[in-house]
């Protein structure tokens, strides 16, 4: 005799056999769940890897070129100078008698200044834009008779071609290929970052000292000041 309890109990039981069919089918192989993934295809371009900040500034203004220090020593711009430090680069040369002088005394008051707020080591790079005249001799005279003896302090020089390589990547040029043959004219300017955080500033070297260095500031983490102000 036909129950609907005997009815009902068999359409419970249909969605349990279903699954265990279709579980069975899955674990089944097939010709085509056998079959290994196609080989890319090498005519196939896709997008770059994704560059990070830090990495694009890198390759399009930090040329790796290899300067010569005040002392003598070899020195790759990037590897030995830039890499994970924070600093302030300016262009010199050591028979400047204009604004050069002008922009070494900044930096030297510039530097007291961030040494009494900051607790991190700041550099200072000063690239000569005439390496053809300036031997390293001559740099070091030039540092010594402005009073500057300090190991954060480096005066640079270098093969010319890379230097004004350098000048240009750095952005210390002027498109006009006339004005800048005057690269006298590009001594007073400073560049100064935070390279591991791909923060850069540019100011006039020959602005009031505590200017300067309250720019050059806001590329220092707070955790490395030593009074931080509440909006920093």
């Amino acid at each position: 005799m036909f129950h609907r309890r005997h009815w009902l109990t068999g359409l419970a039981a249909l969605p349990l056999a279903r699954a265990l069919s279709d579980a069975t089918a899955d674990a089944a192989p097939t010709p085509e769940r056998s079959r290994q993934p196609a080989a890319p295809d090498p005519g196939r371009r896709g997008f770059p890897a994704r560059l990070s900040g830090r990495e694009i500034i890198r390759q399009r203004s930090f040329p790796n070129v290899v300067l010569t220090t005040s002392e003598g020593k070899r020195v790759r711009f990037y590897d030995d100078l830039l890499k994970d430090k924070i600093v302030i680069l300016n262009l010199m040369y050591a028979n400047c008698d204009g604004i050069c002088p002008t922009t070494t005394a900044n930096l030297k008051r510039v530097q007291q200044i961030l040494r009494a707020e900051v607790a991190h080591d700041i550099f200072i790079y000063s690239l000569t834009i005439k390496p053809e005249e300036d031997t390293p001799d001559k740099l070091r005279d030039y540092a010594k008779m402005h009073g500057v003896r300090d190991p954060h302090w480096r005066f640079l020089t270098g093969d010319p071609g890379e230097v004004d390589q350098l000048r240009h990547q750095l952005g210390f040029a002027d498109p006009n290929p006339v004005l800048d043959q005057d690269k006298a004219g590009h001594s007073g300017m400073l560049r100064y970052g935070n390279e591991p955080m791909a923060i850069w500033g540019t100011c006039q070297g020959s602005a009031d000292p505590e200017w300067i260095a309250q720019e050059i500031g806001f590329a220092v983490p707070r955790a490395f000041k030593r009074h931080p102000r509440v909006n920093e």
